[in-house]
């Protein structure tokens, strides 16, 4: 046993290695970048004819060293081969859920509120809502209608994603669908299939349930754990110049993809679409969304809170919204200059 390898790490033969090897290799045919996807195997079997793999006798080693290869030669952060200690079912990645396998993920993510988190009105009336993520539309549509029926009188709107991994680009479509009007539609997103040569548009809906957003303020709020959907919703209003992005970059994960198993203890994700934006001609791959307003994922919140109720200040608001904004805007100034302090205090404390 190689000394850097785990005592716990699952054996392999040099048979199983050469097994996940070519499966690794003919799967990489359907990786969106074909010409990468050449480079790769290319080198794969290089590696294979000079004996290159000849050291690794785990499960878990060769998973980590494989990651590390196709991602320095690809710079795709999720190109990455997983190892199980259990035997992997044999499931067709494009077999279709069940019935019964979709009135399960419905109840489970029904329970979370199809994880429309929070939605409220804050002080000054800006509007708030918390997206852990974009569920399928089947399942959600009815609680979004709801959650941007309840902000639909504030004077901004404040969506929150710092915590959101993603998920269908159909729900993207639709609440963005809420912020902009009903004619002309706006192309919001292409998803390229190489594999097909296949390209799926996404634009906004001419028909929402109730009242849209219109001609007010919106903020996006993002941090490093903001991906996929959620980076699209985020970089399509920002291309559009829909809404202000405050917090810290994303992710950045933008080509959707899928799992692919390759032996009974391996399977590997890898993207198998890519996203192209329509104004920017590429997407957030690699790079994240960079925020219009840079601020620690901590105050993100308070500082879209303060710059709207700056912004709404300065249109001239009167009578008791004007109260209401100057009872508010100097609370929530003291509220960030505390996070901000204790985010320095913290600082200190860990250095």
């Amino acid at each position: 046993m190689a000394a850097d390898q785990p005592v716990e790490d699952f054996p392999l033969q040099g048979a199983d290695i050469e097994a996940v090897l070519a499966a690794l290799a003919a799967q990489l045919d359907f990786y969106v970048f074909p010409e990468v996807a050449e480079t790769i195997q290319a080198d794969i079997q290089q590696r294979l004819d000079a004996g290159g793999y000849g050291e690794i006798k785990g499960g878990q080693q060769l998973a980590d060293t494989l990651t590390a290869q196709l991602q320095e030669l690809s710079g795709d952060r999720t190109l990455r081969l997983h190892f199980s200690p259990m035997v992997l079912p044999d499931i067709e990645a494009d077999a279709p859920p069940t019935p019964d396998e979709i009135a399960r993920q419905c109840q489970a993510s029904r329970r979370r509120n199809f994880d429309v988190n929070k939605v409220e009105r804050l002080p000054g009336n800006v509007g708030y809502i918390q997206l852990f993520s974009f569920e399928p539309l089947d399942f959600a549509a009815d609680t979004l209608v709801a959650a941007m029926a309840l902000v639909a009188h504030t004077d901004g709107l404040i969506l929150d994603l710092r915590y959101n991994q993603g998920g269908t680009p159909a729900t993207v479509a639709f609440l963005c669908s809420y912020l902009f009007p009903p004619h002309p539609p706006i192309h919001l997103n292409d998803l390229y299939w190489s594999a097909t040569d296949e390209t799926h548009q996404w634009w906004t809906l001419p028909h929402v349930p109730g009242l849209r957003y219109l001609d007010r303020s919106v903020f996006v709020l993002t941090s490093p754990n903001t991906a996929s959907a959620a980076e699209e919703f985020a970089y399509n209003l920002q291309a559009l110049k829909r809404a202000t992005v405050v917090g810290e970059t994303t992710r950045g994960a933008a080509n959707p993809g899928r799992g692919f198993r390759l032996h009974d203890h391996f399977w590997v994700f890898m993207p198998t679409g890519q996203a192209i934006n329509p104004v920017t001609g590429r997407n957030w791959d690699g790079t994240g969304v960079m925020p219009d307003v840079k601020v620690p994922t901590e105050v993100a919140l308070d500082t879209a809170h303060l710059i709207a109720l700056t912004q709404l200040l300065e249109a001239g608001a009167t009578g008791s919204a004007r109260r209401e904004l100057e009872e508010t805007l100097p609370r929530v100034e003291r509220s960030l200059q505390q996070k901000r302090q204790d985010l320095m205090a913290n600082l200190g404390g860990n250095g």
